[in-house]
């Protein structure tokens, strides 16, 4: 795929090169449109994410959080941006590993959701995106981002500013959940995550975040294609480990001596894999 050349999937469709996902245009007419679709979307939904999150992970997500990071590294007096903090559920497990009320700091475009992170999370708040995060270069040990890469308009673009915050040795996070590898398992997500969890929630609003949450699943890249992303965007020591057959960990390091240049030219992937189920 060429730097220029927009996703196959939806050729008549003008998305970034590095899209996390194809244009879901039932949500949204053009990719332009899908930023101020999602404010409204994570801002509706902010009252009960904290709620969501736990029904959807069978009440262990905070451990499996806490978890992810002290195998990543994350230890007592670090500095720790995480990004597209939502309700701040990351950040709170970081917070108990740094030990340090403003040691994390949570960045997020949605005021609605900053607003509930404000009950529960004591460090340092912001509103920004990814794609220009609001901080000097070079001031953090670890960023982290947790269930929030499909929602970037441009993996390259979103990767790049995480490799611009971190100081040189830092590492960069992801937490996100993967396309399921058989459409047996596909199904049963799909069941539990867009009728289940909404009729566990009792709210209107659930059904069309929990749709829209699948669908970004179903049609998002695969792992290999971020991990060749993150390489092209400078990042070293690349890892990534998958559990159940979806819930996927990136691990990646910024080099020692500071930021480098991608490859001269883009990664080359092979070709791109039918979005099932993704709207058309």
């Amino acid at each position: 795929m060429s730097r220029s050349s927009p996703p196959a999937e939806h050729p008549e469709e003008s998305a970034p090169p590095y899209a996390p996902h194809p244009p879901l245009s039932r949500y949204y007419r053009h990719p332009d449109e899908r930023p101020s679709f999602l404010l409204d979307l994570f801002d509706g939904a902010a009252g009960y994410y904290d709620r969501l999150c736990a029904v959807g992970s069978l009440g262990s997500g905070r451990w499996y959080r806490g978890w992810v990071l002290r195998r990543a590294g994350l230890r007592p007096g670090m500095k720790v941006l995480d990004v597209a903090t939502g309700t701040g559920l990351v950040a709170r497990g970081a917070a108990e590993l740094v030990q340090s009320r403003d040691g994390v700091v949570g960045v997020d475009p949605s005021a609605g959701m900053l607003r509930e992170a404000r009950r529960t999370f004591a460090g340092p708040l912001a509103q920004g995106r990814i794609e220009a995060l609001p901080f000097r270069a070079g001031v953090f040990d670890f960023v982290t981002i947790g269930y929030a890469l499909r929602h970037a308009a441009d993996l390259e673009v979103a990767f790049r500013e995480c490799l611009r915050v971190l100081a040189p040795g830092g590492r960069l996070v992801v937490l996100e959940i993967s396309r399921p590898p058989t459409a047996l398992l596909r199904t049963l997500i799909r069941i539990y995550l867009t009728r289940i969890i909404p009729l566990v929630m009792r709210a209107a609003h659930a059904r069309l975040l929990m749709q829209y949450y699948w669908e970004t699943i179903d049609a998002c890249v695969p792992p290999d294609r971020i991990m060749a992303v993150l390489e092209h965007s400078g990042f070293v020591g690349i890892r990534y480990h998958v559990w159940g057959g979806m819930q996927s960990e990136y691990i990646a390091v910024k080099p020692d001596g500071g930021p480098r240049n991608g490859p001269p030219n883009p990664p080359t992937f092979g070709a791109p894999r039918p979005s099932r189920g993704a709207p058309r």
